[in-house]
């Protein structure tokens, strides 16, 4: 079986996110990379419908990280039960969003929260 990858990476958004009240007024600055792998059983390699568009990937990932939240790890869920909705052939989806300059005094530091999906 041929099983196809459409990614996007190191999708950048200053988002309302953080567990302090002040990070969801400031914002924060994240990085998302996002995958989905499903079988490659494609009639027409021109044709969109064949495939999972990585402009709708960004749509998912634009809705889910406008509003404030606490936790990455609900925007990572969130994402995740949005794309199985809505590509319900997917296989496989991998999701991490890595928190520039999180708020616990280190010099240079990344916070990074990741699920990873696979379909039995």
């Amino acid at each position: 079986m041929v099983i196809q990858k459409v990614a996007l990476t190191e999708v950048r958004f200053f988002s309302p996110i953080g567990f302090y009240e002040e990070e969801q007024l400031l914002g924060n600055e994240f990085y998302i990379d996002v995958e989905v792998c499903f079988p490659f059983e494609n009639p027409d390699a021109e044709d969109l419908k064949n495939t999972v568009n990585y402009e709708e990937l960004y749509q998912v990932l634009v809705e889910v990280m406008s509003p404030k939240r606490k936790l990455l790890e609900s925007a990572a869920e969130d994402i995740l039960d949005l794309l199985l909705k809505k590509y319900n052939f997917v296989s496989r989806v991998d999701i991490s969003i890595r928190k520039t300059n999180p708020p616990f005094g280190g010099d240079l530091a990344n916070s990074k929260v990741s699920l990873n999906y696979a379909r039995d």
